[in-house]
C-alpha cells in the first residue's frame, strides 16, 4: 500500500474495523516515513456472477434488474425498500456462498419467490404472474389456491 503523500510502500495499521455495510474491512494506516494517515478498504475478491437467460445467452448478475421487478410487485404495498435490498443481498450471498459462478435466471426467480412469499403475499402473486408468465386466469387462480392452501 503506497502512502498518498510521499509514495512510501511501508505503513502500519493503526485501527481496523468492519465497514458500515459489513462488506469490507476498513483500516486506518500511518506511513512510517512521513506519518500521514490514510484509510484503506480490504474486500473479498468477487468472481463475476453470470446469469444464463432462457435463450442460453449470458449476462452479468444485475441487482437493479431484480429490484425493478420487486418494486413493481410491491407498488402500493407496505414493504420498505431496505427489506427488498436485504432480499437481494440474501440471494446474492446464497449464490456466492454456494460457489455458483453461473446461475439460470429461472433459479433466481425461484429464490426471489421463496423469500417474497414470507414478506408479502400480494407482492408474491404479482411477481409470480410475471415470472411464471401466466397465460390465462386459470393459471393465476391455481397459484392463488396453492398459496391459500399453505
Amino acid at each position: 500500500m503506497r502512502c498518498p503523500k510521499c509514495g512510501c510502500t511501508e505503513s502500519k495499521v493503526v485501527d481496523s474495523r468492519p465497514s458500515e455495510s459489513n462488506d469490507a474491512i476498513r483500516r486506518r494506516r500511518e506511513c512510517v516515513k512521513c506519518g500521514t494517515r490514510f484509510t484503506t478498504y480490504e474486500r473479498r475478491e468477487e468472481m463475476p456472477l453470470l446469469v444464463i437467460k432462457k435463450d442460453g445467452s449470458k449476462e452479468t448478475f444485475d441487482r437493479q434488474k431484480i429490484m425493478r421487478g420487486l418494486v413493481a410487485a410491491t407498488v402500493k404495498r407496505d414493504v420498505p425498500l431496505e427489506r427488498l435490498n436485504a432480499l437481494i443481498d440474501d440471494i446474492e450471498s446464497y449464490l456466492r456462498d454456494h460457489g455458483m459462478t453461473e446461475v439460470e435466471s429461472q433459479e433466481i426467480g425461484k429464490l426471489v419467490l421463496q423469500r417474497l412469499v414470507v414478506i408479502d403475499k400480494v407482492a408474491y402473486v404479482r411477481f409470480a404472474s410475471v415470472y411464471r408468465d401466466f397465460k390465462d386466469v386459470d393459471e393465476f387462480n391455481e397459484e392463488l389456491r396453492s398459496l391459500a392452501d399453505e
